[in-house]
């Protein structure tokens, strides 16, 4: 390797870590309410048949898959006076926020939701240009690779997380506490706006973009570095790295249950569970203390045990404790208690993960440039949305079926047999997730250990 193209990486300041990571604020809370909220609103409240609302959602997953690859790629090529990086954040930030906006707000624009056609074309629109635009986060979290050393980057990832969950946590207690009665205001009137509703989306949109603008300007430029190879040529080299291939694999299988998980779970903890208010305020407030309290467990997992280790501790719980969802087919008296099992479940799980991507592509990333002199972190962190998006975009085509089968009474609530059927689902695809990590996937390198 070439000593003199080496990125030197010096240890990091907190404060350097926290202004990384404020963006994945405002992208969790816009990435949040698509994914756990936008079945439910366009499912329950607009009323449109879930295979058209699960489709238009996995051809999101598609488009983000081609857009996430492109603009990581694209984003190694070129040296500016911005940087790599900093040009396509710019353009692409506000885009995103728009698209949520009018993704959540159909009736900004069309005159009769009553059209389920035209909701469906809407739906499908806004949900493909919404993804392609959250393609921004690609370029973004290339810089972890250049400016963190490998020693900081779980903290970084803690730090990221802290603030995805943050406003995860904001994001679920308004969904649980005030979409779900914007909901059935809209399902009684699908033309209706509600003012707080309207209020809540537009400040999200207009959030993410300032977000993503405040560290565009003041974050500093990444340290320039020649990159030898071209482009064609640096995809050949990381579709050449087998190990890297197999880590995207495991990612694109664990995206199937992963996918259905977030999609559907408002939806069984509303429809299944049928929490009240206060109920709902328990369950949402446990959410965000448990993903913060696990976030913290999972990282010192990793310090102590190693990557490989703790992922494979988060699978093997996702297949043990996720068939608790059948117990919607008992009649029973316990709804809140099962849905605080649920929802810490979901919460232990999700906080495991999430932690675990920012971390094995920047690594990786950093292994292949140990060993060719040049460090492409775009390509490594854009390329593995093609097939984890291809794995989530099955999914939620699956959760579709699924949510398509008959429906069912239980202690006089009626819901489709589907939703309680996923859960079993998604524990047989963490335990396959599972298998093959112990088998075939390397997440811990010896030039750590120096």
């Amino acid at each position: 390797m070439d000593k003199t193209n080496e990125i030197q990486r010096g240890k990091s300041s907190t404060g350097k870590m926290i202004a990384f990571g404020s963006p994945r604020f405002g992208s969790s809370v816009v990435l949040g309410i698509e994914g756990w909220a936008l079945l439910t609103l366009y499912f329950v409240a607009y009323g449109l048949d879930p295979f058209r609302a699960t489709f238009a959602q996995a051809m999101g997953y598609l488009a983000i898959a081609a857009a996430q690859f492109l603009l990581g790629w694209i984003s190694d090529g070129k040296y500016t006076r911005w940087g790599r990086r900093k040009p396509y954040i710019i353009i692409f930030a506000p885009l995103l926020g728009i698209s949520f906006i009018f993704l959540l707000l159909p009736g900004l624009v069309l005159p009769d939701l009553n059209d389920k056609n035209s909701l469906f074309l809407w739906l499908l629109v806004w949900d493909v240009l919404f993804r392609i635009s959250y393609a921004v986060t690609t370029p973004y979290q290339a810089w972890m690779a250049e400016q963190f050393e490998v020693g900081d980057r779980p903290k970084v990832s803690q730090i990221q997380n802290y603030c995805n969950w943050i406003g995860n946590g904001l994001m679920s207690i308004l969904t649980m506490l005030v979409f779900t009665g914007v909901f059935d205001k809209i399902a009684v009137d699908v033309n209706t706006i509600p003012m707080e509703f309207l209020l809540i989306t537009v400040v999200f949109g207009v959030m993410v973009i300032l977000l993503f603008y405040i560290v565009a300007f003041f974050m500093p430029t990444e340290p320039k570095y020649e990159i030898k190879t071209n482009l064609i040529e640096n995809l050949k080299v990381i579709v050449k790295n087998k190990n890297y291939m197999l880590v995207v694999l495991m990612q694109g299988i664990a995206g199937l249950g992963l996918s259905m998980m977030t999609s559907v779970m408002l939806t069984y903890t509303e429809v299944v569970l049928n929490l009240g208010f206060m109920e709902y305020l328990i369950v949402a407030i446990l959410l965000l203390v448990g993903i913060f309290l696990f976030l913290f467990i999972w990282r010192t997992l990793i310090q102590k045990k190693g990557k490989k280790s703790t992922i494979l501790y988060i699978f093997l719980f996702g297949f043990i404790s996720l068939p608790i969802t059948l117990t919607g087919l008992i009649p029973m008296d316990i709804s809140l208690i099962i849905g605080i099992i649920f929802i810490l479940i979901v919460a232990f799980v999700l906080g495991g993960w999430f932690l675990f991507p920012y971390i094995m592509y920047a690594d990786l990333a950093e292994d292949d440039e140990r060993s060719t002199g040049d460090l492409k972190a775009g390509i490594y962190v854009g390329f593995p949305s093609i097939i984890l998006n291809i794995f989530q975009a099955f999914g939620l085509l699956i959760l579709g079926v699924i949510l398509s089968l008959p429906n069912i009474t239980v202690d006089g609530v009626t819901f489709t047999i589907g939703l309680v059927l996923w859960g079993p689902l998604c524990s047989v695809i963490f335990i396959i997730t599972y298998l093959y990590i112990r088998k075939f996937v390397i997440l811990d390198f010896d030039w750590e250990k120096k």
